[in-house]
């Protein structure tokens, strides 16, 4: 991946996204259900896209939202649906259209009361709370946000009863009505205006904050932190938390500094990513390159992106650290000191994950559940019991109450910050320093990402490879030993490949939200092997997905010939 000029400095005005421009294209730019890239796609966690590429407009919301009141309706789903939106500037526009839609269909919507930002954990905490003891007239709800995208950038998902993302048969179901929607121009949705909406008798406003905060006690041990006065410092990147830090430290008196309280749809005040692009990423030590420069200031540090999904945490010993060295502390340490965890409880890995959380989890005992890409597989394992913790490469996490019982099934960027924190009070280490106790006894691996261009036929053709397709020998010097498409845990495809040697491992899969394809790849023998797996890796891939490679010799065996 080549790095930008631009990335780690200050954003330039020339990246700064024409809001007004970018909202009244929301309204004004009419998608064409023809064109691929204009219809209503649900990737790894909704639809995503920006008006300016006429791939979220006000039609798209109009449709989902139309869309989801037809699947409420055949799933007798009649319970209240939350709503919450995030700082992006098409968040607010798409909440005003899928209000007037909500209303129109007799949906009962709770918005937060102010119009005040709503993080994405907080939506998946009031629905299960509605939810519990109920049979009937379940609640479901709606997450309007992009997650950690860049500014120019709107997203929308839904998330059914059990409160996490929709599985892939709901988001089927309701891609393909909202795409009918989009083909007939709209022709059968019903529609009343906001001031209307908001008038009517199905509107009502919900105070999201002070059962979220007034909860956080029962997950993560707030007493420890307090007594212990560690010193937190906190960047919400101007995301939808940013009001739920200091009700946080005041609620439970911790020594807890927000150091950004702005909130500006063009996010300006952030450092340039890898490409040089704006994205509130709290794993990037690009866009994270302010906080970062703060870490001795404080003895933790945590940031949190748009949505508050996902967690970044900086420590003095070790700067930023990688989202899987953090799982992998994160995961240790809970296994040690969650007493009321079920012992036949599950630990939740994507496959693209480190396999020190396998090392870690076996060693503490505990069964592992690998699944693909997606926290909308754990969604059901969090909610039953079965899984207690369920984690990703980029960053997002959450886990079961200090009882052990669920407490949210989508990721939450909040509570594995706060974490953080707990685990600096009661082991005296912070978080980089156990990683390294960590790596004493297992081994230190090195891993990385790399991003390549990919058209949408390319990103089709990687994500039906069969191991048929393709007859590995060695991978970096060592036998291939096992090559997955699907997911060991749940027996789903991965969308793509992962193979395995004795020492290493590369995964491949394309994008659900990105023309690119991703390559994941990790080795415990040292920086040297693993840019040799991803050299060979990327050749592979790439062969493949231009369809140079025949059935008799595959890009691996030429690589190795």
């Amino acid at each position: 991946m080549k790095v930008s000029a631009l990335a780690g400095k200050p954003v330039p005005n020339s990246l700064l996204v024409n809001v007004p421009k970018l909202i009244s294209a929301y309204y004004t730019s009419i998608p064409d259900p023809l064109v691929t890239a204009e219809r209503i796609v649900f990737g790894t966690s909704g639809h995503r896209g920006s008006s300016f590429t006429n791939s979220f407009n006000e039609n798209h919301i109009l449709a989902i939202t139309q869309a989801i009141c037809l699947y409420r309706k055949e799933s007798k789903t009649e319970g209240p649906l939350f709503i919450g939106f995030d700082t992006h500037a098409l968040s607010f526009p798409a909440f005003i259209s899928a209000i007037e839609i909500l209303a129109a269909n007799n949906v009962d919507v709770m918005i937060a009361e102010n119009d005040e930002y709503t993080p994405t954990p907080v939506i998946s905490h009031a629905i299960l709370r509605y939810n519990q003891g109920r049979k009937l007239g379940l609640a479901d709800g709606i997450v309007i946000t992009p997650s950690h995208n860049p500014p120019e950038q709107g997203g929308f998902k839904y998330n059914p009863i059990n409160g996490g993302p929709a599985n892939t048969t709901i988001t089927k179901w309701i891609e393909d009505k909202a795409n009918e929607l989009l083909q007939k121009k709209l022709v059968g949705i019903k529609r009343i205006p906001f001031n209307k909406a908001l008038k009517s008798a199905h509107v009502h406003r919900h105070n999201f904050m002070q059962p979220y905060i007034g909860d956080l006690k029962n997950v993560i041990d707030v007493n420890a932190i307090s007594n212990s006065g560690i010193q937190i410092g906190v960047d919400p990147l101007g995301g939808a938390g940013v009001h739920y830090w200091e009700p946080i430290a005041e609620h439970y008196k911790l020594n807890l500094h927000i150091v950004n309280k702005i909130v500006d749809p063009t996010f300006s005040f952030m450092t340039v990513d890898w490409d040089g692009q704006i994205r509130m990423d709290p794993s990037s030590s690009y866009a994270m390159e302010r906080l970062i420069a703060m870490k001795d200031k404080f003895e933790i540090s945590v940031a949190c992106d748009t949505d508050h999904d996902r967690h970044g945490i900086v420590t003095k010993s070790s700067g930023l650290m990688p989202p899987n060295h953090f799982l992998a502390v994160a995961i240790s340490y809970l296994l040690k000191y969650r007493k009321d965890w079920k012992p036949e409880s599950a630990i939740g890995k994507t496959i693209v994950s480190s396999s020190m959380i396998d090392k870690v989890t076996e060693n503490a005992g505990r069964q592992l559940y690998e699944v693909p890409v997606g926290f909308k597989w754990y969604a059901e394992g969090l909610e039953n019991g079965y899984l207690c913790f369920g984690g990703e490469e980029s960053a997002g996490a959450t886990f079961s109450r200090i009882n052990g019982t669920v407490w949210t099934t989508d990721k939450d960027g909040i509570v594995p910050a706060l974490l953080a924190a707990e685990i600096k009070a009661i082991t005296g280490n912070d978080p980089g320093e156990l990683y390294q106790s960590l790596t004493y006894k297992f081994g230190e691996p090195v891993y990385d990402r790399i991003d390549a261009p990919a058209t949408t036929e390319q990103k089709m053709r990687l994500s039906k490879l069969t191991s048929a397709d393709v007859k590995f020998k060695k991978l970096a010097g060592e036998n291939i030993q096992s090559i997955f498409t699907k997911a060991s845990g749940n027996k789903a495809a991965i969308g793509g490949i992962k193979v395995m040697s004795k020492t290493g491992w590369f995964a491949a899969r394309p994008s659900g939200t990105e023309d690119i394809y991703k390559i994941y790849a990790e080795s415990y023998s040292g920086m040297a092997h693993l840019k040799t797996i991803l050299k060979e890796a990327q050749q592979l891939v790439d062969e493949i997905i231009s369809g140079k490679v025949s059935k008799s010799k595959t890009a691996t065996q030429k690589l190795n010939a």
